[in-house]
């Protein structure tokens, strides 16, 4: 036998060696995923749910923000030099106190000099209408005076309403934030001073998506916690907005919570949990069991050991359950895991059985 067909059999052998050994791995392979319910096995491994009918209160799960019931930038409404400061930052006030006052001193003397003026005029038309009344004088003359009078009067009027601007009020009650100016400043109607906040109550402000809007009514109750805190407090719908946002479809709506300890500061980021109307009787599946489709919704129901598409109809939905309005009937049990390797007619080996006692 010469060289080359020594080497050329010796080829041979080695081929059919590593022909066998592939042989033998892509069968060890093929075991093995046929034992775990992998792609080649021949049942696929699911988990499955049973269906039944249960009571069920939806409830919407949303963000919102904390409002403060009343807030306003404090301002003068008239420039000048700060002569009064009477609040401490921090401090609660009542409506109508004195809080800041602009230097009034030039229009409290104008207020002297059109008051003499008109106790002037007073006496003047006092002696006027005596005269007119003896006919001593025409009307015309009397009117003249009159006239005086009145117009001087009006213009004390108009200084006082200006001469209250000079002092800046709280507007309703409420505590001073943190102040902008200092005695000796000078102010003007852009100038800010401080912040006056009512916190008792606070407003809670959210909104629900647009396919809710007629299940929410004012006086409805709602819990909510802020963040950062595990309290969860309750608060009341107090007002809904007449329209849905075009934009966002979505509905906004305001609650009111009292906040007589000021647990709760304006601002504030809050999760807000509302209840909607209770269901004595949904069907409720998995949410993961829902299949999307172009034309649809789908599921998989087991049947003798089978799995089976079926289209169905969705309702309301929470974090970890979707309704089921029409498709499945209590007692159907569908595939809920596993979904990705099932495909109409497969053979089903079933790992796990739930029921909503389990899941709710």
């Amino acid at each position: 036998m010469n060289k080359t067909v020594k080497t050329i059999l010796i080829l041979v052998v080695a081929a059919a060696a590593v022909y066998l050994l592939a042989s033998k791995v892509f069968k060890n392979e093929k075991q093995a995923q046929a034992a775990t319910g992998g792609p080649l096995a021949k049942k696929v491994a699911v988990d499955v749910y049973v269906v039944s009918s249960t009571a069920y209160q939806n409830k919407i799960t949303t963000t919102g923000t904390v409002l403060a019931n009343e807030e306003v930038e404090l301002r003068s409404e008239v420039a000048g030099r700060v002569t009064g400061i009477n609040f401490e930052e921090g401090n609660r006030v009542q409506k109508g106190q004195l809080l800041l006052t602009v230097n009034d001193e030039e229009m409290r003397a104008q207020l002297q000099k059109l008051q003499s003026n008109q106790k002037l005029y007073q006496d003047m038309e006092e002696r006027q209408r005596t005269l007119l009344e003896k006919d001593y004088i025409s009307k015309q003359e009397y009117d003249q005076v009159s006239n005086q009078l009145a117009t001087a009067t009006a213009d004390i009027q108009a200084l006082k309403a200006s001469l209250a601007k000079a002092y800046v009020r709280a507007p309703f009650d409420g505590v001073v934030g943190l102040r902008q100016v200092s005695e000796g400043s000078y102010v003007s109607a852009t100038t800010p001073i401080a912040r006056i906040v009512d916190v008792s109550p606070v407003k809670i402000d959210f909104a629900i998506p647009g396919r809710y809007s007629h299940q929410v009514k004012e006086g409805a109750d709602i819990t909510f916690s802020s963040e950062g805190s595990p309290e969860t407090y309750n608060a009341k719908v107090y007002a809904i907005q007449p329209n849905i946002d075009p934009a966002t479809r979505t509905l906004q709506v305001r609650a009111l919570f009292d906040n007589k300890n000021q647990e709760v500061r304006p601002g504030a980021f809050v999760k807000v949990s509302l209840a909607l109307k209770e269901m004595e009787e949904a069907i409720l599946i998995p949410t993961e069991a829902i299949i999307p489709e172009a034309t649809g919704q789908k599921v998989f129901l087991s049947k003798s050991g089978k799995a089976v598409p079926q289209m169905v109809k969705i309702g309301q939905r929470s974090e970890t359950m979707i309704q089921i309005t029409e498709g499945i009937a209590p007692g159907d049990t569908i595939i809920r895991s596993g979904i990705l390797q099932v495909r109409p007619g497969s053979d089903l080996s079933i790992r796990e059985v739930r029921t909503s006692e389990e899941v709710l």
